[in-house]
């Protein structure tokens, strides 16, 4: 029986704290001892960065009154109008949630409630906090915004770094086979060998100077980077050989 055949072809290369890339070219019997492939396997790395794509605002109102019919009113008034501001602002129902909660001291009943609203469009997130706290001034607290992710950006950030990362395999083995005079084939076996994903966040300072008048600080929008390691073999071909 024949024995297999082997040729490396060895390669590596980094920039910064990217992992090294390995190259191998090697011929193996893929379908009998007589029928050789020729093959080359390649590395391929990419990093994808997707910013927080929603934002949560918590808006909280409170009042005391002598009645619980008073106090239940007072609140009220200001919560249909914080429904009706943010409703003019794009949100639907489902992505505000309301909570209440009334208790009594001595001749006094108290009554608190928050709502809150999750944005998609961060503009008008802005003008909606704008709106309220210029109509509602001091009866209203308003939060910090809360940034996240939801779980399509986050699936769709992944496909597109492991995409990426096969796109890059594919142009190294095509620049490897021009080199080593051949012409590259059809894929033979692509897998993802690695993913991570790793929380990015500004610096606290946001580079201001020491000696700079204190200013207010802008909510920071997390990032996320996912990165992808894949392996890809290509068929290989003589040049000379026709096509049949």
């Amino acid at each position: 029986m024949d024995r297999q055949c082997r040729v490396f072809a060895a390669g590596r290369e980094s920039a910064g704290n990217e992992e090294e890339e390995g190259l191998e070219v090697r011929t193996v019997n893929r379908l009998s001892p007589g029928n050789r492939v020729r093959e080359v396997q390649v590395t391929g790395t990419a990093e994808v960065c997707c910013p927080a794509d929603r934002a949560s605002v918590r808006v909280s109102v409170g009042s005391s009154k002598e009645s619980v019919s008073e106090v239940t009113a007072s609140v009220s008034r200001r919560l249909e109008y914080i429904l009706q501001a943010v409703r003019q602002h794009g949100v639907s129902d489902k992505d505000a949630s309301v909570r209440s909660f009334l208790r009594r001291e001595a001749d006094q009943y108290h009554m608190g409630a928050e709502v809150v609203v999750t944005f998609s469009d961060f503009e008008k997130m802005e003008q909606a906090c704008s709106v309220l706290l210029e109509k509602l001034d001091r009866s209203v607290c308003l939060g910090t915004p809360q940034f996240s992710h939801s779980a399509e950006s986050l699936s769709q950030m992944r496909r597109r770094a492991c995409v990426a990362a096969v796109e890059n395999a594919l142009q190294k083995a095509f620049e490897v086979s021009q080199l080593l005079g051949q012409t590259l084939g059809a894929p033979l076996v692509v897998r993802e060998e690695e993913t991570r994903e790793r929380r990015n966040e500004e610096e606290e300072d946001g580079g201001r100077g020491q000696d700079a008048a204190p200013l207010p600080r802008l909510p920071c929008i997390p990032t996320i980077t996912a990165s992808s390691r894949v392996s890809v073999s290509f068929s290989l071909r003589d040049k000379s050989r026709k096509r049949l």
